[in-house]
């Protein structure tokens, strides 16, 4: 078993970690996060979110986190983008990357954006067209591949052919998302062995939330299959909406300090990652959820 020698991180630590947070949080808080995220290494940074300020009002500064962004040579910095709507205020904003999303669960699909999966698919092709025609890059995720909120398991045929949808649509990389957490690690190798069939395993990435602590098992079953794009937030920040007192999103630092120990390459510094977390914790009152970055600081104070 050959592991990858390189990983490329996609930390969603400033939309998808910040999106359902309680209090407003500032705009230069966010870029302040952002433009650290850079200066660690991060190559891929999702900045914000084009969706509607009604529905996500932590989002609803999205023109100005683009339009204040420093950006870094040779880091890309995508926006969420639900539908013709928001890619229209994307491209107006200057954009220089959109992420498109569905679901494999025909439950989570009605009760999150009200449609069906082939509904959503076809709304998604009207904005992946959209970005596209713009010069655009478009990356997909598929949210509830290793089991859903509503439905419980979710066929892996189920997961195949939507992310088959995205792929020849145009999408450049699938994010395949184990939304709630459930995935163990013989399930995820499966999929990723599943999903390979039809989709590239160099267009295919992880994203893998910890609510039952298994999301770095996860990552090193994705590993074993060849897969080398993993999203990540920093200082695990995102909640897990559908269980109550659980964290989300896996850490940056945790999966960092993973592919360190396995010598895999990310061009991302452990210390500057911490600080960045740091800061972003500080602003909100609380710690860190990384368990890493709390054993560093604690080893350091």
């Amino acid at each position: 078993m050959t592991l990858p020698t390189a990983v490329r991180i996609v930390e969603v630590g400033p939309r998808d970690g910040l999106q359902n947070e309680k209090q407003p949080v500032a705009t230069e808080t966010k870029l302040g996060l952002i433009h650290r995220l850079a200066e660690a290494g991060l190559s891929t940074i999702e900045a914000t979110s084009f969706v509607s300020p009604k529905w996500v009002p932590q989002m609803a500064d999205h023109a100005e986190i683009v339009a204040g962004l420093k950006r870094k040579p040779g880091v890309r910095y995508p926006v969420l983008v639900p539908n013709l709507k928001g890619l229209e205020g994307a491209l107006a904003a200057g954009v220089d990357e959109i992420a498109v999303f569905v679901a494999a669960s025909e439950a989570f699909s009605q009760k999150n954006i009200n449609c069906s999966i082939a509904e959503s698919l076809e709304r998604v092709a009207a904005v992946v067209e959209g970005a596209r025609a713009a010069g655009v890059p478009v990356r997909g995720y598929v949210s509830c591949v290793l089991g859903c909120p509503y439905e419980g398991d979710i066929a892996a045929s189920q997961v195949v052919s939507v992310a088959d949808s995205l792929h020849q649509m145009g999408c450049y990389e699938i994010s395949l998302g184990d939304t709630i957490g459930v995935g163990t690690a013989g399930k995820a190798r499966a999929l990723f062995e599943q999903v390979s069939r039809k989709v590239p395993l160099p267009q295919l990435a992880g994203h893998f939330h910890d609510t039952y602590g298994q999301a770095l098992s996860n990552v090193y079953a994705a590993l074993e299959v060849g897969v080398s794009v993993f999203d990540a937030s920093v200082s695990g920040l995102g909640g897990c909406p559908y269980a109550k007192g659980a964290t989300g999103n896996l850490a940056t630092e945790d999966l960092l300090y993973l592919l360190n120990g396995l010598e895999i390459h990310t061009g991302v510094d452990m210390t500057a990652l911490c600080a960045a977390g740091q800061y972003i914790c500080d602003a909100l009152g609380r710690p860190s959820q990384s368990r890493v970055a709390r054993a560093l600081a604690a080893r350091a104070s």
